[in-house]
Order: C-alpha cells, then sequence, then structure tokens
C-alpha cells in the first residue's frame, strides 16, 4: 500500500509532530509512506530528523515579503497542489485544511475545528471538511463536533505520544540530571508552556494566571510558536499587558527537538490553558515526564488526561494550581496515561481504516 500523508508546514507544530511520527510507526509496520509539505522560509527538511524508512518530499515555498494571510494560504494551496501526484497513492491522507484543499480526493484527520475570519481561511477550513471521503479525529469530542456542525461521522484514533523520550528526559541518569540542570540554571524555578503566543493557547489567561501567583523566584517560559497565521495584533496586546501586569514571561520560540524534553522535565509544572484543542500531545508529553499539568476545563482534556491532570477554569484557578505541592499519585497516573498512548496502536488503527476506505 502506497500511503502520502501531507502537512502544510515543516516545523513544530502539533499537527507535523503527528504526521511525522504516525508516518515512522506506518513505516515500522511496512507500509510505504510518503510525506508531502511546504518548505516555507527556505526549508528543505523537517524540524527533527525522520526515520529513513519514510520518504520526504518538501515543495520549495518562498516568503513573499507583504504578504497577506488570505494570498498566503491560496498560494500555499496552489503551489502544493501544482507538486503533488495523487496518482501515485493508494492513499492520499491530508492532516490539515490546507494539504485537504491540494490534495483532492483525500482522507483527512480533523485535529481540531476552528472559526476563522480571513474569507480565504474560512473557505479553505469548511472545503477542507467537506470535501473528504472519509475522516478521522483525534478524539471523541472533535467527532462530536463533526457529527454536530457538519453531519459528519469520523472515526477516531488517539495520537500516540513518545513517551519513553520525555520519561527518560525525567531520569536520575547523569545525563538527564545534566540536561535538567541547564535550563534551572538559566532560569531558575520555572513553569513551562509549549505553544506559543496565540488566542487558541490561552496565552493572555496564563498572563493573568502567573501575575496572581506570589512568588517571585517563578518564571515563565514559554517555548514554541511557528505558526502560519498573523498574530501580530495579538501578540501586541499580549505584550502590554504582560508589562501591565509586571511579569516578564521568558520568549523562547521553537527549542530544538533533542532539547524539548529535557525542558519540559526540568519544569516545577506545566500549563496549558487552551480555550480551543483537539487532543493535547504536548501536555501529553508533561505527563510522561512526570511534571504537573494545569490545563483548562474542557471536555477533551478530561477525554484524554482524566485524573492525572489538574484543571482551572479562570486565571484564578490556574494561579492557584499551578502553586499547589506536586502530588506523587497524580504523577504516577499521568505516566500510566501517556503510556497508554502509543504511536504503534495509531499506525495499526489507521492501517485498517485505509484498507476499509481504498
Amino acid at each position: 500500500m502506497r500511503i502520502a500523508l501531507l502537512s502544510y508546514s515543516t516545523k513544530p507544530r502539533g499537527g507535523v509532530v503527528h504526521t511525522l511520527s504516525l508516518a515512522e510507526a506506518l513505516a515500522a509496520q511496512g507500509a510505504d509512506v510518503t510525506v508531502w509539505s511546504l518548505g516555507r522560509g527556505g526549508d528543505t527538511t523537517f524540524y527533527r530528523t525522520v526515520d529513513p524508512r519514510v520518504r520526504l518530499s518538501v515543495v520549495p515555498f518562498p516568503d513573499q515579503p507583504g504578504e497577506g494571510v488570505g494570498d498566503r494560504i491560496l498560494r500555499s494551496i496552489s503551489v502544493l497542489r501544482n507538486a503533488f501526484d495523487a496518482a501515485a497513492y493508494d492513499i492520499v491522507h491530508a492532516q490539515d485544511c490546507i494539504s485537504a484543499n491540494a490534495a483532492g480526493r483525500c482522507i483527512r484527520t480533523v485535529h481540531h475545528l476552528d472559526t476563522f475570519t480571513t474569507p480565504e481561511l474560512a473557505a479553505c477550513h469548511e472545503r477542507a471538511i467537506i470535501t473528504p471521503y472519509a475522516h478521522i479525529c483525534v478524539s471523541t469530542a472533535v467527532a462530536a463536533e463533526l457529527t454536530t456542525g457538519w453531519g459528519l461521522k469520523a472515526t477516531v484514533i488517539p495520537n500516540g505520544v513518545d513517551s519513553t523520550r520525555f520519561a527518560e528526559a525525567a531520569a536520575g541518569t547523569p545525563s538527564a540530571v545534566s540536561a535538567r540542570a541547564t535550563w534551572q540554571t538559566r532560569f531558575g524555578r520555572y513553569v513551562v508552556t509549549v505553544g506559543g503566543i496565540e488566542p487558541r493557547k490561552g496565552s493572555l489567561e496564563l498572563l493573568e494566571a502567573f501575575a496572581l501567583i506570589n512568588d517571585p523566584d517563578l518564571q515563565l517560559v514559554i517555548a514554541g510558536g511557528e505558526t502560519l497565521f498573523d498574530y501580530r495584533d495579538y501578540r501586541s496586546t499580549w505584550e502590554k499587558r504582560a508589562a501591565e501586569l509586571g511579569v516578564t514571561p521568558l520568549v523562547l520560540g521553537p527549542v530544538p527537538d533533542p532539547d524539548l524534553p529535557s525542558l519540559v522535565a526540568g519544569a516545577e509544572a506545566f500549563a496549558f490553558p487552551s480555550v480551543k484543542e483537539g487532543f493535547g500531545l504536548a501536555p501529553l508529553e508533561a505527563l510522561a515526564a512526570g511534571v504537573p499539568l494545569v490545563v483548562s476545563d474542557l471536555p477533551v482534556f478530561h477525554e484524554i488526561f482524566g485524573p492525572a491532570a489538574v484543571y482551572a477554569a479562570d486565571p484564578a484557578e490556574l494561579a492557584e494550581r499551578l502553586s499547589a505541592p506536586p502530588d506523587p499519585a497524580r504523577r504516577a497516573a499521568g505516566q500510566a496515561v501517556a503510556g497508554a498512548y502509543t504511536w504503534q496502536a495509531a499506525a495499526t488503527a489507521h492501517l485498517d481504516f485505509y484498507f476499509k476506505n481504498l
């Protein structure tokens, strides 16, 4: 079976992490897999090394200064569509709205559902839901949204997580201790979040919460943030509010993939106050590392994390729960939850789905 997995970026976003990890797990089970993506900003390959059993096809997508979001969306679809040859594959599986619009007849994984105001992006989002002939969702919460909003029935296949990699980063081995100490020396005691500064990630809410924590020695560290969309206005509002609150977060941007587990494992807590998510892969990595997890009170998080996480409905609750001492029982529960989600299981379920939808 020849499988094409299509993504819109080579950068470390959740959907891209999913695409590469799924591709590698499929290849490990003997599938012939090619990952297609756009090489933004001069990228010629992905943000991390990929198993050589997976073929990569990165389509050049040079930046165009001054290009608006709408025009960039349309150009992204056009460039990927013109480069991709669906006839070479038995299964074409798109992971986002851009690749679904570019692919033609395809299977689509809906990671989460959004509401967009940019006309081109809103149209892209809608077509990418109604045009595919079969749908996968990474949680029952998103599948229910798809049914309620569009009358579509999706198969639920959760993400996996490389729990071993993050558990090893939290271990007592000399290399793991040294890697964590590097971050702790740089930042002192810190709370970390991964995902950047954007509305969906609850970045303003996290600022408000951190300002309520009465601990001048505790630092807020924000990693990640690569995105196709233009959040400059939101970022400006966020920076103004940080100054008003007297909070000075350390904004790292994308962290090299080999360094991410130790950054997470070295934290006192992991904050993830998203207002909209389809799964929550980064928080699951934190659980694998044994780090206390505080998330927003969303149904999807209860579905994925259960009692392993602590839930907060507003900034005051978020501040209170980020300040609470760690619970060893919850740490063990979190590592058990993370260990239950594997890419091997996800790949097996995908192969079964593909055979049923050939």
